[in-house]
C-alpha cells in the first residue's frame, strides 16, 4: 500500500511579503507534522521530528517527504492562511 498524506490542519508559522516567503506547519492525519516552505524559487517540504516518517519508519531525517510536497501543498491553501493572518508592520 502506497503512502497517501491527507492534511488535516495548517498553520502560516511565518511570512515575509517582501520576499515572497511563506512558512506553514502542516499537520496531517496519520499524526506526522511537516513544514512547508513557499517561495519564489518554489516549494519545499521538512518533516517535523515529532514522530517517525510515516514512508521509512525512521526517527531521523529522511528526504521521504520530498515525493509528496505537490500532494501535501495540494491541499493547503496559502491564499486563505495569509488573508486569515495580516501582515505585522
Amino acid at each position: 500500500m502506497s503512502y497517501r498524506p491527507i492534511v488535516t490542519g495548517s498553520k502560516l508559522a511565518e511570512r515575509n511579503d517582501s520576499t515572497g516567503l511563506y512558512q506553514v506547519v502542516v499537520k496531517l492525519k496519520d499524526g506526522g507534522e511537516c513544514r512547508l516552505f513557499y517561495s519564489p524559487l518554489g516549494t519545499k517540504i521538512n518533516r517535523l521530528q515529532t514522530t517517525p516518517c510515516p514512508v521509512c519508519r525512521r526517527d531521523y531525517y529522511c528526504s521521504c517527504m520530498d515525493n509528496f510536497v505537490e500532494e501535501i501543498s495540494g491541499q493547503v491553501d496559502l491564499e486563505e492562511l495569509k488573508a486569515a493572518q495580516p501582515a505585522s508592520k
